[in-house]
């Protein structure tokens, strides 16, 4: 009982930030307080799991009866695909955005706007296991992100990460290491070494050093020492707890096992 009071809370600071903020035609700060459905204001870190997705549907259901075109009636479609996501509930996410991505088509929302779904319909065939689709599409994606923003942008490097990951995950390990060595430095630049993209562009990388058929020694001590890093700065700004903290503790395992 206490979980879901909690969570009760957290939508109605939401909810609270978000009316202030358009009541007062504070349009600076709108996007800023939408964070707060996705993000703890003490942490900063994003929710996940099972708070995510309830969280999503408390977001959906307070903007849902708005017109299509009203932009919180749009980032609630969003957090609602984001939140199914984190709770694992695929298919419905997939169906959440496609049709955010129609309703943008319909209205003529900026490119920007429909490359973020896009990448998020991407994101959804990976996770629904529909590899040769999500690598399609985030090909198109990363390309048109370059075009748009040129590559130091955080689009850009996001975009990057996601279809350097399709490259590894249908075992082109060559082309992602290519891409990941590109990109890696600029996120590390730009974002910061503990911020959340930074580690995971990292964690993948080393995953497709040691995975790759005829992986080198080199490659195996660079997978090694990069997981080693990736982890410590995990552990201390997202904690031992995270799905990416634990990821990264049991891949260094498996590393550490390759290398021997």
């Amino acid at each position: 009982t206490a979980g879901f009071a909690h969570v009760s809370c957290l939508a109605e600071q939401a909810k609270i930030l978000i009316a202030e903020a358009e009541e007062n035609n504070l349009t600076d700060k709108v996007n800023e307080r939408w964070q707060r459905w996705r993000t703890c204001s003490l942490c900063e870190q994003e929710y996940h799991g099972l708070v995510g997705c309830a969280l999503g549907w408390a977001c959906w259901k307070t903007y849902a009866g708005r017109p299509e075109e009203d932009m919180a009636r749009r980032f609630a479609m969003s957090v609602l695909g984001n939140g199914l996501s984190d709770a694992k509930h695929h298919k419905d996410a997939l169906s959440v955005r496609e049709a955010e991505l129609s309703l943008l088509r319909r209205i003529g929302a900026p490119q920007n706007d429909i490359l973020l779904v896009k990448g998020n319909v991407a994101n959804t065939y990976q996770l629904l296991e529909r590899r040769e689709d999500a690598l399609t599409l985030r090909r198109e994606v990363y390309s048109e992100c370059v075009n748009l923003h040129g590559e130091e942008h955080f689009d850009t490097i996001r975009e990057a990460n996601n279809y350097a990951s399709s490259l590894h995950n249908l075992r082109r390990f060559e082309e992602a290491k290519a891409l990941f060595r590109k990109m890696i430095p600029v996120a590390r630049r730009l974002l910061g070494e503990s911020h959340h993209l930074t580690l995971t562009m990292r964690w993948t990388y080393a995953l497709t050093l040691y995975r790759a058929d005829g992986a080198t020694l080199d490659d195996l001590c660079v997978a090694v020492t990069t997981l080693e890093e990736t982890k410590r700065i995990a552990r201390r700004v997202l904690g031992g707890a995270h799905p990416l903290t634990k990821a990264l503790e049991r891949h260094l395992g498996l590393a550490r096992a390759a290398l021997r």
